[in-house]
């Protein structure tokens, strides 16, 4: 890549240097035109400072570390935050966070919120992710964690309402209930839908309601993506059970769909050469799974089904452990994505 190159590529970050942020040093918090962490690997602290608008002293994307004098631009963090030391492996990266969903910076949001979006629509789906915040350090992140779910890294899909509305039907009140929030995109990165999950006040598990999920928008082909898939990436429906892969493949892409109709409807990307098909353990699961193969198949896609042990992967992990998911998922993998994928750390 040319000089040239890779400032272009460094300017078109800029331009989406809040979400740049939002997923790489997401420890840390927008403080007016600025994102504030501690450092360029994303540790706690308030030192460093990423420009998120073009001005006078600079352009977007721009950042100083005024505790150690370094200084430079978004694809340093990018190359920082994830340990990369090929610089072909951080214009990569680049590469692929271009193509995620990028949630509208703040000041886009809030020039909406007085034309009220239609109920259930893709736009009030887009606006409710916009409001919403990162989920380090919140009720989400410990009520995954109660799940046996540790690894969060590439979760910028997923996000946290304090206060999501819940009405169980037309003839009830509305009540608030704090909620995980799940961005539903397209293969273009567009935010299509959201996926709500009502949580629990103290983030012990979900909350005491009737319903405690419901999706909003355009779901149909699209999906929760959890990490940028390459030739390999692996579909399920619950994001707890895919999250709970991740666990044990730590770097496979995965895409929650959310049910097993939309399951079987997913779309493929064009780069997708082995798809991993995550079922559960009914009838259901298994329909998705054989439409899902048949539509692989045709369009030259290897499909190859991970099965659970029990209900689904999430209880295997929270009953088995991490362990036993491991030496479970094993001989399930192709012999070559057993070496690329799979964590040997307990």
């Amino acid at each position: 890549m040319t000089r040239l190159d890779a400032s272009d590529l460094a300017h078109r970050l800029g331009r989406q240097a809040e979400a740049v942020c939002r997923h790489y040093l997401d420890a840390g918090h927008r403080q007016g035109n600025y994102w504030q962490v501690g450092d360029a690997r994303n540790a706690p602290g308030r030192s460093m400072f990423v420009r998120l608008k073009d001005s006078p002293k600079g352009p977007a994307g721009k950042w100083t570390d005024a505790a150690t004098g370094e200084h430079g631009d978004l694809l340093d963090v990018i190359r920082e935050n994830c340990g990369l030391l090929d610089f072909a492996d951080v214009v990569a990266e680049a590469r692929r966070f271009l193509s995620l969903p990028h949630p509208e910076p703040e000041s886009q949001a809030t020039k909406r919120v007085s034309t009220p979006a239609p109920t259930g629509s893709a736009e009030a789906a887009r606006r409710l992710f916009a409001m919403s915040q990162p989920i380090a350090g919140t009720l989400v992140e410990k009520y995954l964690r109660q799940r046996g779910i540790t690894a969060l890294h590439g979760t910028g899909s997923l996000r946290f309402h304090p206060r999501c509305y819940y009405r169980p039907d037309e003839h009830s009140p509305t009540e608030t209930w704090p909620a995980m929030i799940a961005a539903v995109t397209g293969l273009d990165g567009k935010i299509t839908g959201a996926h709500r999950t009502w949580l629990a006040p103290d983030g012990s598990g979900k909350a005491p309601i009737d319903i405690q999920r419901k999706a909003m928008g355009d779901l149909l082909g699209h999906a929760v993506r959890i990490g940028v898939p390459g030739t390999v990436m692996a579909a399920g429906e619950g994001i707890e059970t895919m999250l709970s892969l991740r666990q044990v493949l730590p770097d496979l892409a995965v895409a929650p769909a959310l049910s097993a109709a939309h399951l079987a409807a997913i779309q493929f990307p064009l780069s997708l050469r082995r798809l991993y098909i995550v079922r559960d353990n009914d009838p259901a699961g298994d329909g998705a799974r054989d439409s899902l193969i048949d539509r692989a198949s045709a369009a030259r896609i290897e499909a190859i089904v991970l099965s659970p042990a029990m209900g689904d992967l999430n209880e295997d992990l929270r009953h088995l452990g991490v362990d036993a998911l491991r030496v479970g998922l094993r001989p399930q993998l192709a012999p070559e994505d057993v070496a690329r994928f799979l964590s040997l750390a307990a």
